[in-house]
């Protein structure tokens, strides 16, 4: 396993290695959630390379990059043993040297959601994953579910700017009792963990009640919203029941619908999603 922390190495190595390439950009403090990216891109392509970069530029003045979780040893540890070709770790002065003015913004999608609730994110978030795409050249990468309306952005930022790779987008990774993988977890004491499997909770709610046949999405919210009420360390930032594509709000369940959410736990700001259908 290679480490590589400049650009121009990261170049020259892209041209030694083998056809397909397979990516999973990260920003570290892996888990099981990141790993299966990993598994399944070596499944599907003879190179694999993973990138390690706390983003400056998605976070906003109220959130704290350096609270963020950084064991840089433990990741190279399990990327050496999932079998990884290729870990890029750019220092943030490579991804951003100070003359740096160049942005990549995705319109109407990242308006709503995480957008409307951290302006600037979905800037942050785009314009590192192409830099990220243009400097690895991956013939596939590999991005979650949790993430949902990231990987929104990020399909429609590839199909926009006929960038040459294909995404690859997989089931949202639990933990057995359902709350879903996230390194913010490690932010959670014990009684903050156990309320926030109220997040699964309301998300296996909306999904009971629509396989037994409600389709107001306005019901289906306010059964959610009365689930997450009930628990006294939640905080609600959104609900949402949108079109999976558009993310535009529903009033019926048209199938695909994006049932997510966003809930401070404590201190802890967390996502999670399903889709119905």
């Amino acid at each position: 396993m290679k480490i590589v922390e400049t650009i121009a190495d990261m170049k020259r190595i892209r041209q030694q290695i083998v056809e397909p390439v397979g990516f999973v950009p990260t920003m570290g403090y892996l888990h099981e959630g990141h790993l299966s990216l990993v598994r399944w891109a070596r499944l599907e392509n003879p190179s694999v390379v993973v990138s390690i970069f706390v983003n400056p530029t998605q976070f906003g003045p109220q959130e704290d990059i350096d609270r963020y979780p950084c064991d840089p040893q433990r990741d190279l540890a399990l990327l050496e043993k999932e079998g990884t070709d290729i870990v890029f770790m750019p220092p943030v002065a490579e991804m951003y040297p100070q003359q740096f003015s160049s942005w990549v913004e995705v319109g109407e999608v990242t308006d709503r959601l995480e957008g409307a609730s951290r302006p600037g994110h979905f800037r942050g978030v785009s314009t590192v994953v192409a830099k990220l795409f243009n400097i690895v050249q991956p013939t596939r990468a590999y991005f979650g579910q949790k993430d949902a309306q990231q990987v929104i952005v990020i399909k429609k930022m590839v199909a926009d700017l006929d960038m040459n790779l294909e995404v690859i987008i997989l089931p949202t990774v639990r933990e057995p009792d359902g709350l879903a993988m996230s390194s913010r977890n490690t932010y959670l004491n014990p009684e903050e963990r156990q309320a926030a499997l109220v997040l699964y909770q309301a998300l296996t709610l909306a999904q009971q009640l629509w396989s037994q046949g409600e389709k107001d999405t306005e019901k289906l919210r306010r059964e959610m919203l009365t689930l997450i009420q009930e628990q006294p360390l939640a905080s609600i930032d959104y609900v949402s029941i949108a079109n999976a594509e558009t993310l535009d709000e529903l009033d019926v369940v048209n199938l695909p619908a994006l049932v997510s959410l966003a809930v401070i736990i404590g201190k802890t700001r967390l996502i999670d999603n399903v889709v119905l259908g």
